[in-house]
């Protein structure tokens, strides 16, 4: 039976007893290697210490992850290692308001032998407030990595699960030794989703769900109130959802609600005013018909960091029929006011952050180029990633701009942060810094000569498990790549894909990168090699597992146009 690249390489591992580690690994340091924090000065870079400054040359001094001094006349200590910054600009890190990077689904529990559909138990409908984020969380997964390489520093982190989630956390996206974790129980992840099969199964039934369950929370606390103060009360009934909802109801944390469009904004915010909890709004996509009513209200809102896709936009032909004309100029018009939502935000004066949720990261700069192109001005962007993002998670105190005394998480880039060049070299999170490859060309795009690497391919590894086989597809379009890979689940399940990440053409070498979840271990895989016409030879690294031999050939018949 043939058996694929990460299926074979996870064989390789276990047999070398490399699964044995534990996920919570990264989350904490027992073996006290976690480095001892250095002492860095920035010298003479451009310094844009918030969304409104106008940037001024000047030195910047971390020591033990804290911002200890900005400014031009800086006396450095002699410890203090120095990074010329005289061609660089520095922003404020970003923060991501809702994310899943590195969260891991948890496994759907079995039904009762009494299972009745109407009347679930509440962990089969997906009303799991108990639920912690940082139990599902891996500072090592690649996607932390894939956020971090695209400058997010911090990121609000929440759990997968069904219409009432569980609790969300604050964490640093650092160094894997550290604990990264800066605030517990920072909101209530919930959606409309319905559970599938049974009640809540819709929209409607979800929200009368989370009614009773928010009343039934107050009622709770009331009987409980009454037991410790009387005598000759009857103890009351406690379950882990009334009181993972308690601080929901005491008003001590919000609710983060997904929602996507306008009827869901609507939905949630009248929820919110029914019942009177702290809301903030994440993943929205379709909220140009509702942002006035998320002004009067002043309800804290997390934008989807993405814009449609417009490939059917450049698609279309000149020498159509009317009708299809028509159809054209509607695609064309829901484009553009997708895009200007945003625009439309800023000049309302309604101060919102980004989300990434359900986000490719590798989408991430296209889209903010897309918003600001529609009228989003750069310090709202700007303002978006940064300080109204730390104001939303209720952490401006130590995050958001650069200042004496705050975090040091940083961006250090080539050239002002949204011009079309500009690259990340740097980003510093908690003090420690991470060093990103740039060069004159950016995914792929190169003004020399270059070989196009768009098709299908088929691939065959070499492990200590055996010879390996499977397939991964790259297309060109615009000049940028894409790409995914696909192969049977290493956990069992049959088939999975993952997107391929910094996609990167030199010459006739080819880069390209990937993660995967092994056994609740999240696995970055790397691979490199080198393209001669229709077939490709090269490595495959596995991190802290090794290098394989990979060879590909290419089916000349699904080679991807320009």
């Amino acid at each position: 039976m043939k058996r694929t690249l990460l299926k074979a390489s996870v064989l390789a591992m276990m047999l070398g007893g490399l699964l044995g580690w534990s996920q919570a690994y990264g989350q904490s340091d027992p073996s006290g290697k976690k480095p001892v924090t250095s002492t860095y000065a920035i010298t003479n870079a451009t310094v844009f210490a918030n969304a409104s400054s106008s940037g001024s040359k000047a030195t910047v001094l971390i020591k033990d992850g804290v911002i200890k001094a900005i400014g031009s006349n800086i006396s450095l200590p002699a410890e203090a290692q120095q990074i010329k910054g005289d061609s660089l600009f520095i922003y404020p890190g970003f923060i991501d308001g809702a994310s899943r990077a590195g969260i891991t689904r948890p496994e759907d529990p079995k039904r009762p032998d009494n299972f009745v559909s109407s009347n679930p138990p509440d962990e089969i409908a997906g009303i799991t407030p108990w639920r912690n984020a940082l139990d599902q969380f891996s500072i090592q997964s690649s996607q932390v990595d894939e956020l971090r390489k695209a400058g997010f520093t911090l990121a609000q982190i929440l759990p997968e699960g069904g219409m009432i989630a569980g609790k969300s956390a604050i964490v640093v996206l650092g160094d894997e030794n550290s604990t990264n974790l800066l605030k517990e129980n920072t909101g209530l992840a919930a959606s409309l989703q319905g559970s599938r099969g049974m009640y809540p199964g819709t929209a409607v039934g979800v929200m009368a769900k989370f009614r009773d369950v928010y009343k039934n929370t107050e009622l709770t606390q009331d009987r409980i109130a009454k037991f410790t103060s009387s005598t000759g009360v009857s103890r009351p009934e406690m379950n882990a959802t009334y009181l993972g909802m308690s601080d929901v109801v005491d008003g001590k944390v919000p609710v983060i609600f997904t929602v996507g469009n306008d009827l869901e904004v609507r939905r949630a915010i009248s929820l919110q005013q029914e019942l009177g909890f702290k809301l903030v709004l994440t993943g929205l996509e379709e909220y140009d018909a509702v942002i006035d009513l998320i002004k009067s209200t002043r309800t804290p809102v997390l934008i989807k960091l993405e814009v449609p896709d417009d490939k059917a936009i450049k698609a279309q032909k000149e020498e159509v029929s009317e009708d299809v004309k028509a159809q054209y100029e509607r695609v064309k018009e829901a484009y553009d006011r997708a895009i200007a939502q945003a625009g439309k935000l800023e000049k309302a004066g309604v101060p919102f952050a980004f989300t990434t949720l359900g986000v490719k990261v590798s989408e991430v700069s296209k889209a903010m180029t897309n918003m600001m192109e529609a009228g989003l001005s750069k310090e709202a962007a700007l303002a978006a990633l940064t300080t109204n993002a730390a104001a939303i998670l209720g952490i401006e105190r130590i995050a958001g701009t650069l200042d004496n005394g705050k975090m040091a998480n940083m961006v250090i880039s080539t050239g002002p942060i949204f011009e079309e060049d500009s690259q990340i070299k740097h980003v510093i999170v908690d003090g420690k810094i991470y060093d990103y490859e740039v060069s004159k060309k950016k995914n792929g795009k190169d003004k020399g000569e270059a070989v196009d690497p768009s098709g299908n391919w088929n691939y065959t590894s070499e492990t200590p498990a055996g010879s390996s086989g499977g397939n991964f597809t790259i297309e060109k379009s615009e000049g940028d790549f894409s790409g995914e890979i696909t192969y049977d689940d290493p956990q069992g399940g049959g088939e999975t894909s993952s997107s391929l990440q910094d996609i990167e053409v030199s010459g006739n070498k080819l880069s390209f990168r990937f993660g995967v979840n092994a056994g609740g271990m999240a696995l970055d895989v790397k691979v490199s090699g080198d393209i001669n016409g229709d077939t490709m030879n090269g490595n495959m690294v596995i991190a802290d597992f090794g290098s394989f031999t990979i060879t590909a050939n290419r089916t000349p018949s699904q080679i991807a146009k320009k």
